[in-house]
């Protein structure tokens, strides 16, 4: 299951979110073609990548801010940027553009420094823009816990899409990367777990002056936790499939 759109539109034009993607997608076509390389990509993620081993050695802080725009295959840029996407221009309308970019590279940060502190010694190297993401991610349940948000479900053959409230996919997504991160080793390859976590709370925690400035629980209660405006609607189209009647 995976959220595809929210109900949730911005009043005005998230040129920051999409610059990011823009960026993201360039920086990942760059290299793309050499993905297949291993030596080739064992020195790129050497330079560029986060590697906590070096960082503990004194080396290689660059790669804390770096590894935010380098991604690891085509799903893993394909799913970053749909959430980016989903959430980002939200939290942009809500903060402007500026002080959203200046969110969105602290999550970040934050994120890798979390991933660092749970493996310091871990010689593999992280990258991805998913830490920064989940700070989005969290600011985004703070304001609008209650906006809808559409999740895809899909069980074998079966697929449908419910309109599921924001603190349930969002909590359902952190207690995942929670579950993660005590269940596998920090310092093996696979997912950044506690990276996740950590970007999902500081963007939480970057959030809150502007909770605060909007009414803290008075702005909740004022919304009911769903956005401070009216929702999006998205018509579904019907089928031009005639319907066949059995004959008893």
């Amino acid at each position: 299951m995976f959220p595809i759109k929210d109900h949730n539109p911005s009043g005005r034009t998230p040129y920051v979110t999409y610059a990011l993607m823009a960026i993201n997608v360039a920086v990942f076509l760059s290299y793309w073609g050499s993905l297949g390389d291993m030596r080739v990509m064992g020195q790129f993620y050497w330079d560029w990548a986060l590697i906590p081993a070096r960082v503990s050695e004194g080396t290689g802080f660059t790669g804390i801010v770096t590894s935010m725009f380098l991604h690891g295959g085509l799903m893993h840029i394909a799913g970053n940027m749909l959430f980016l996407y989903i959430f980002g221009d939200n939290l942009e309308d809500e903060m402007g553009h500026l002080p959203y970019l200046g969110f969105y590279l602290a999550s970040g940060i934050g994120a890798g420094l979390t991933h660092y502190l749970a493996a310091p010694l871990s010689q593999v190297p992280t990258v991805g823009a998913s830490g920064a993401i989940a700070g989005v991610m969290g600011g985004y349940l703070l304001l609008f816990p209650k906006a809808r948000v559409d999740v895809l479900v899909i069980f074998i053959v079966f697929f449908r899409i419910f309109p599921i409230p924001a603190w349930v996919t969002l909590g359902l997504w952190f207690a995942l990367q929670i579950f993660g991160g005590f269940g596998s080793p920090a310092d093996e390859g696979g997912v950044a777990y506690w990276a996740h976590a950590g970007g999902f709370v500081i963007g939480i925690l970057l959030t809150i002056p502007i909770w605060l400035k909007r009414g803290g629980p008075g702005f909740w209660n004022r919304t009911d936790g769903k956005p401070p405006h009216p929702e999006a609607r998205y018509a579904l189209a019907r089928t031009s499939i005639p319907k066949v009647r059995r004959r008893r």
